[in-house]
């Protein structure tokens, strides 16, 4: 990403730039992931994917030997039923052409990439494609490593190539950007209750003080 896409209102996302890379959330991978706790990345990799559909960006699936790394997340897969995984050899995703032509025929240069593990099939992409003119953005809480130091290590290297770290319900706010945009609302609200946690929570109990209100 140059220095001129850094900063300002078109730095960022917005869903019609966007499109979204989901890296090798599969069994395997899930089983030494010991960055961050893994019900979560699988909350926020789910949620991420929801988003996505709710805004109408193209999703691009991953995985790497399925057959012995297993496929990829059901709850991941649901989101997106009657997609086939692009399932590859190569560690860098961004070396199977199949992949990079599918994110090229969107015609879209907003990079959203999340992955695991973080310091291999999600860094490696994410710096080749930030060298071929992308910019791209990685979300940390949707991707994880072997250990906290081995995330943190990749987000760094990331952040020296001009890769932007950002968490999915940022990405969900800039795509939202207003509140008065009526036509995702109703799917933003969706996805935050189910997967936003304390605050999804919170929107629950605020919907029920108000059915209680109006039935009052």
């Amino acid at each position: 990403m140059s220095a001129q896409n850094k900063a300002g209102l078109d730095a960022l996302l917005t869903p019609e730039e966007s499109v979204v890379l989901l890296i090798d959330h599969q069994p395997f991978q899930f089983a030494n992931l010991n960055s961050h706790e893994p019900t979560m990345i699988v909350n926020n990799v789910v949620g991420l994917a929801k988003v996505a559909k709710a805004y109408d960006v193209p999703t691009i699936l991953t995985t790497v030997l399925a057959e012995r790394g297993g496929r990829l997340i059901q709850g991941v897969q649901d989101v997106f039923p009657d997609q086939e995984p692009i399932d590859r050899t190569l560690i860098n995703t961004w070396q199977d052409e199949r992949v990079v032509d599918a994110v090229r025929a969107t015609g879209r240069k907003k990079l959203i990439l999340a992955g695991l593990w973080t310091e291999i099939c999600l860094a490696m992409p994410a710096i080749q494609a930030a060298g071929e003119g992308f910019e791209v953005y990685a979300v940390t809480d949707a991707s994880g490593g072997v250990s906290a130091e081995a995330h943190d290590m990749a987000v760094r290297r990331m952040v020296q190539a001009g890769v932007v770290p950002i968490t999915w319900l940022a990405v969900m706010a800039e795509w939202q950007r207003d509140w008065a945009r009526e036509d995702t609302i109703t799917g933003a609200i969706e996805v935050q209750a189910q997967h936003g946690g304390a605050s999804g929570v919170a929107f629950a109990w605020e919907m029920q003080l108000l059915v209680g209100r109006d039935a009052a």
